[in-house]
């Protein structure tokens, strides 16, 4: 059905109430990742570092080793960091399921 301002209102309104079910689906999975988060806190963890790690899982490794690269090189010329004597992935964690 087009309206003589050349809309085609079904069209419209099936477009409006796709995303108005995805709105309320992502609302459902936001709710979902805080209770989450709760019972994490619950738990002992430590939401904060919890968000950071999950944060850096996203990353491509490369991507994440420049960045600890340049955080590394920023706290040294800050002075809020001691330079480092040994490799630093020597003890990086298996966190993403990639080898160190």
């Amino acid at each position: 059905m087009t309206n003589p301002g050349g809309v085609a209102a079904d069209q419209l309104r099936a477009f409006v109430e796709r995303i108005e079910r995805l709105e309320e689906e992502k609302k459902a999975i936001t709710d979902d990742i805080k209770d989450i988060y709760a019972e994490a806190k619950g738990n002992g963890y430590d939401v904060k570092v919890m968000r950071e790690l999950i944060r850096k899982r996203k990353q491509d490794s490369n991507e994440r080793q420049e960045q600890e690269a340049l955080l590394d090189l920023y706290m040294h010329a800050l002075g809020m960091a001691q330079a480092r004597r040994e490799d630093p992935n020597q003890h990086k964690m298996q966190l993403d399921g990639q080898a160190a």
